[in-house]
């Protein structure tokens, strides 16, 4: 299989579980609920507000691609950090799932790697085709290690920036940092593991 045909096949599971708009909706939310609070000073207010952006995403989505569990999953995330806002009161609740979801993330990722079982690599193996064949090649199990690795340090980084802030209270910085710091290094993680593999696979051709 060629590096082409890879990205399509990547790319199309990557579009599966929702692609950009899914990841752009996230985004959306989190800088939606920041600008109603600081113009409202209200938790609900806000939180109804960035439910209502990605209501209307999904919306758009569904009449569209005519796909419903997609913007489901867009929908769903935000009405979550809706509720965990509005139950406490604290703006800053908003953002806890951008503290668990990458905690959870990050140690999932972690023992991927430590059994040897690098979560890249289930990835990449199944666009490709090959299932668990790449475990037998110790060099192309080094690089989806690599790769695991890198998006480890992106949830560590994330993490070790967003988690003080939230012991602080800082909502306003907290929610610039956590736009920031989800769609800009998950782009670059990317782009970081394309080129691993670009040369890993080049050189299988």
């Amino acid at each position: 299989m060629n590096f082409t045909a890879l990205t399509q096949k990547s790319l199309s599971l990557f579009a599966a579980v929702g692609g950009w708009r899914t990841v752009a909706e996230t985004v959306v939310s989190r800088a939606l609920f920041v600008v109603a609070y600081v113009l409202s000073g209200q938790v609900l207010t806000a939180a109804l507000v960035a439910v209502g952006g990605v209501a209307v995403f999904a919306v758009v989505r569904v009449c569209t691609d005519r796909k419903f569990w997609q913007p489901g999953i867009g929908l769903l995330m935000v009405g979550l950090s809706a509720f965990l806002a509005g139950n406490s009161g604290h703006a800053v609740d908003f953002y806890l799932t951008s503290l668990l979801l990458p905690a959870a993330a990050g140690v999932a990722l972690l023992v991927s790697m430590l059994v040897r079982w690098p979560v890249i690599g289930l990835v990449v193996g199944a666009a490709r085709g090959e299932r668990f064949g790449w475990r037998r090649d110790r060099v192309r199990r080094r690089r989806y290690q690599l790769c695991t690795a890198v998006f480890l340090v992106k949830l560590a980084l994330e993490l070790a920036v967003l988690a003080p802030l939230y012991a602080a209270g800082h909502v306003v910085a907290l929610g610039i940092a956590s736009t920031l710091l989800s769609t800009p290094t998950l782009v670059v993680c990317a782009y970081l593991c394309w080129r691993i593999l670009r040369t890993e696979i080049s050189a299988a051709s």
